[in-house]
């Protein structure tokens, strides 16, 4: 066979044979020795206690909100009304700081964005008391502030689109004295009229779940003394000025009580009780105590309401006025028009009533009627003046 030329022959054949085998130098030792102590005292750490088979002990930890040292900086659920009443534009989500509940965590923690509608209870449970905002009493539970600040002014305050337009909000009171008629004005008037309830009514905790199962911001009155008391009665448990501070708050938290899931309270009569800035200012601080709004009837020009609500950072409205003094469609329906106008002409108004068959009936057609001509119905909440936002 001829011999190979250089060129021909296979690469990596052109010597002899290598020798089989490897042969280690002591500093190859030594490098492996040193890998296997590594991966030992990895294996070691690794089959300790981790963190994580403790939550409780671990530094990352579910985020919760940080509750403010002020507890009325509460972010809106909506567009705050100005002094005038007049909403002011959301500046949209809202930061917040967040910290873990680890004890590794600091104080302050992260920074995180969030909508300020979260406050706001969800309409499919609405009807269902938020535990955080109870107090228990021996009346019944009472409203309270929740140690995160939240109010339920404003966790029970119904939805509405924060838009600048004309919008009335309209308040029918005396729900729960009839049980025929509370029925008849839960079903019949459209979810954004408010509903005023009388603590001196029936099965009241029931007709609250109802109303507000059906979307209904309500409100709690409380009987006041009027001139002329007593032949001018309001009814059981009624506040008067002869009665001590201590008398007639015992008398409130009674009626704050009969019911929860209310943004605020509505005086019942109470023209010589609300002109007195002494007998009026303790149920004042109570509310603000509380996180409920006081809602004027506006039957009085002497209430001393507006002052003192400013005073203590209670949110609060007063309505333009009565629809249904005179207890006929025509009549009412002159004055619903009126509230119109007022709207039309400030930005907002506002109408009280009573659950009236022909009220009732009245308001619930032309609700419908004056949505069309672009007047926006809104819960009494969202035109009250709420000194906590600004």
């Amino acid at each position: 066979m001829a011999e190979l030329k250089e060129i021909d022959r296979p690469l990596g054949q052109d010597g002899p044979p290598a020798r089989r085998g490897v042969t280690l130098d002591r500093g190859s030792i030594m490098l492996a020795a040193a890998a296997v102590v590594l991966v030992v005292v990895s294996a070691a750490i690794a089959l300790r206690d981790r963190p994580f088979r403790h939550p409780e002990t671990t530094a990352v930890t579910t985020p919760k909100i940080v509750a403010e040292v002020n507890p009325v900086a509460t972010e809106p659920v909506r567009p705050a009304p100005s002094a005038s009443g007049a909403a002011k534009p959301t500046d949209g989500p809202k930061i917040i700081h967040i910290e873990g509940e680890g004890p590794a965590s600091q104080p302050g923690g992260a920074i995180v964005i969030r909508d300020p509608s979260a406050v706001s209870q969800d309409l499919r449970v609405a009807h269902l008391p938020d535990r955080a905002l109870i107090e228990d009493s021996p009346t019944g539970p009472l409203p309270i502030r929740s140690v995160d600040g939240r109010r339920p002014f404003d966790v029970y305050a119904r939805p509405w689109s924060g838009a600048r337009g004309a919008r009335i909000a309209i308040v029918i009171g005396g729900l729960a004295v009839s049980q025929t008629t509370t029925q008849a004005a839960i079903a019949k008037l459209p979810a954004e009229v408010t509903l005023a309830f009388a603590p001196q009514g029936n099965s009241i905790g029931r007709w609250m779940q109802d109303a507000r199962h059906r979307g209904h911001e309500i409100v709690m009155q409380v009987p006041l003394e009027p001139f002329g008391y007593p032949s001018v009665n309001p009814g059981r448990n009624t506040l008067t000025i002869a009665a001590s501070p201590p008398e007639n708050l015992e008398k409130l938290r009674w009626a704050l009580s009969r019911m929860t899931n209310y943004v605020a309270v509505m005086n019942y009569m109470g023209a010589r009780f609300s002109s007195d800035a002494d007998a009026l200012q303790p149920v004042m601080d109570e509310l603000a105590k509380r996180g409920l709004g006081y809602i004027d009837d506006g039957t009085s020009a002497r209430s001393q309401a507006p002052e003192l609500a400013l005073k203590d950072s209670v949110p609060f409205a007063v309505a333009d006025t009565t629809i249904d003094q005179v207890q006929d469609r025509g009549a009412i329906l002159k004055k619903l028009d009126e509230l119109e106008a007022t709207a039309r002409a400030k930005g907002f108004a506002v109408g009280v009533g009573s659950a009236f068959d022909v009220t009732v009936d009245t308001v619930a057609s032309w609700v419908e009627e004056a949505k069309k001509r672009g007047i926006e119905i809104v819960p009494i909440s969202a035109v009250a003046n709420d000194p906590q936002k600004g």
